[in-house]
């Protein structure tokens, strides 16, 4: 299902920023989860807390400070570095090879880049699964925000002014509709990646979704063709 906003077409996008997780491989995947298991193991066996009462404290601290990791830091100075290097030791073989994906990024005409809470090692085994990274630019990761994660609007600068991105001629995709908001403030093209599930779809109503699509691979095939008959106009 693709659903095309005619008040904001995409011809003139000329950057696109992609969120990872849940965005550029399918949620049904369920990567993610083990990251968020082992997650909640770091919470019980840094605070010695029993599960239910670590999976808590996950969850409010993510409500609270954009992710898990923020909340750490900020209640009880833990080093980021560790924390990312445990939650990111997963099993990636869920995430099957996309040629289709790498075939629709590499017909897409323009600088491509990965924005993730995550860390760039994530990024880049995450990308090397898919068979995806030749074709993007860059990843701007936790590190780079400076542990800042979005959907803090002080990220989204930093982001773009590193890549010298003009977000008027951006767009954003996102499976988190929080993280599309402070996008479509700078003037980003924002488009939602429908997951399914329920928690993701918090601030999902609102004019800063622009398109919306639960098949990306689908949703960047069909812009190819239409970026390709503008530069034809434009010769």
């Amino acid at each position: 299902m693709n659903q095309q906003s005619p008040i904001r077409p995409l011809d003139h996008v000329t950057d696109w920023v992609f969120d990872l997780d849940n965005t550029l491989y399918p949620a049904r995947c369920n990567l993610f989860a083990q990251v968020d298991r082992r997650i909640g193991l770091f919470i019980e066996e840094l605070l010695g807390l029993e599960a239910i009462a670590a999976r808590d404290l996950q969850k409010r601290y993510f409500r609270e400070h954009g992710t898990t990791l923020r909340g750490l830091m900020t209640h009880h100075g833990i080093d980021p570095e560790v924390f990312l290097d445990f939650v990111h030791e997963i099993d990636m073989t869920p995430v099957p090879p996309s040629p289709e994906l790498a075939a629709a990024l590499a017909n897409l005409p323009g600088r491509k880049f990965i924005f993730t809470n995550g860390s760039v090692a994530h990024a880049e085994r995450v990308m090397a699964r898919l068979g995806v990274a030749a074709h993007f630019d860059g990843v701007f990761d936790i590190v780079a925000a400076g542990y800042l994660p979005k959907p803090d609007p002080t990220t989204y600068r930093s982001m773009v002014e590193r890549y010298a991105i003009d977000p008027a001629r951006a767009a954003m995709i996102e499976d988190l509709p929080r993280n599309l908001r402070p996008a479509a403030a700078l003037g980003m093209t924002t488009v939602l990646v429908l997951t399914g599930e329920e928690w993701a779809m918090t601030d999902a109503a609102g004019d800063h979704i622009h398109h919306v699509t639960d098949d990306l691979v689908g949703w960047l095939g069909e812009q190819a063709p239409r970026a390709e008959s503008r530069d034809q106009a434009r010769e």
